[in-house]
This record gives C-alpha cells, sequence and structure tokens, in this order.
C-alpha cells in the first residue's frame, strides 16, 4: 500500500549551485528523501502486519520508525519549497517581516538565532522556524534527526537542513558555510504563504465544547 509519494524537485538539480552543487541536491532528493518515502509506507505495512496477527511486540521500535520517516519526508518537502535559485528576496517583508519584528526584536536577531540554531545542532538534525499556536507567535526550534525536540503543535515554515548528506560532499565539515549560503536560497514568497496558511488555521490546540 503506498501512501506517501516522493515529490518533483520545483526545480533543475544545478539550479541553486554554486550555493549548493547539483550532485548533492541529486542524492539528497533521489536517495535521502526516496529512502524517507519508502519507510514511511514499508512501516504502516508493518503496522498493518501487526494490527492483523495482533502481535504488538516490536510496536515501539515501528512507531519511533514511523514518526522518523514520515518527519523526514515532511521536512524535506517543506525544505525543497523553501528554496528557490536566486532566492526571492533579501528578507520578507509585509505581516511576517513584522511578526518576526515583534517576536524577535529584528530581522537581524532571527537570522542570527536560526544561523546558530542550525549550526549547533548536535548531530544530525534541522533549524527551523515555526508558528505556535496557542501563543499564536514564531518561535526557532531545534529538530534533532527529523521529530524530536519541538514544541506540540508547532507548524514548520522555514527549515534548514543540517543533516551532513545536505552539505558534506561541498562544504566538508564546515556547516556554518553551508548555512551561512542557504540564506541566499530562501524563497521568502514561499515562506509568507506558509506562514499565513500556519495563522489562519487559528489554534487548533482549543476546541470549542
Amino acid at each position: 500500500m503506498t501512501i506517501y509519494t516522493l515529490p518533483d524537485m520545483p526545480y533543475d538539480y544545478g539550479a541553486l549551485e554554486p550555493a549548493m552543487s547539483g550532485q548533492i541536491l541529486e542524492l539528497h532528493h533521489s536517495k535521502h528523501h526516496a529512502a524517507y518515502v519508502k519507510g514511511s509506507n514499508d512501516t504502516l505495512d508493518q503496522l498493518a502486519e501487526a494490527r492483523d496477527k495482533g502481535d504488538y511486540s516490536a510496536l515501539v521500535g515501528l512507531e519511533k520508525t514511523l514518526a522518523f520517516n514520515l518527519s523526514g519526508h515532511v521536512l524535506h518537502s517543506i525544505f525543497w519549497n523553501n528554496l528557490r535559485p536566486g532566492g526571492s528576496a533579501d528578507r520578507p517583508d509585509g505581516e511576517l517581516d513584522a511578526a518576526i519584528g515583534e517576536h524577535f526584536g529584528s530581522f537581524e536577531a532571527f537570522s542570527a538565532q536560526l544561523s546558530t540554531a542550525t549550526k549547533g545542532v548536535q548531530g544530525s538534525g534541522w533549524g527551523v522556524l515555526a508558528w505556535e499556536p496557542l501563543s499564536q507567535r514564531l518561535i526557532v526550534e531545534q529538530v534533532y534527526d527529523h521529530h524530536g525536540n519541538v514544541g506540540q503543535g508547532s507548524t514548520p515554515i522555514l527549515v534548514f537542513d543540517a543533516w551532513e548528506h545536505a552539505y558534506y560532499l561541498q562544504y566538508k565539515n564546515v556547516r556554518p558555510d553551508y548555512v551561512d549560503r542557504l540564506w541566499n536560497l530562501v524563497n521568502w514568497a514561499d515562506v509568507t504563504k506558509r506562514f499565513d496558511a500556519a495563522r489562519a488555521a487559528g489554534n487548533p490546540l482549543i476546541v470549542a465544547p
């Protein structure tokens, strides 16, 4: 049973050069992202088999595996669209820019926090700008692997991949250089759409009686 599919890239593999090489992008999308899609579908099949057999002895491991692969699929799907050749602007404008100023003090303070969060991930993970619905504000999160250390209910709107497979062939072990170059590729139009959609969803944590 196939539930999840690998999305097409919104641009050619070489379109983000020189900040991100075509070789890295092709491997990242066609191998790593594809593996998370396959892992999600395979794990759903294994969970269905466990239910059919009434054997839940492997359930804890399967739940963790599903969370890992599915979150990897979701974050990568956002990541590809968060970027575009040349970027769309040096910084956002309108209500997103105003919200960044309100919640972080300034765009410079926000970008420094997200950069530091991404560069400082221990091992593998992500730096994430997310909308937190309970307080109706933007927050920066560190995601370890694909699904840890995040606020429940928060919606990612801008994600920076800090896994080594995202940069090692080009930047070796100098993750900070890679992160700094990502800012030149940010598709603020896409980030703004995600911000608007997250705010429009209201607070799903509060359910009317």
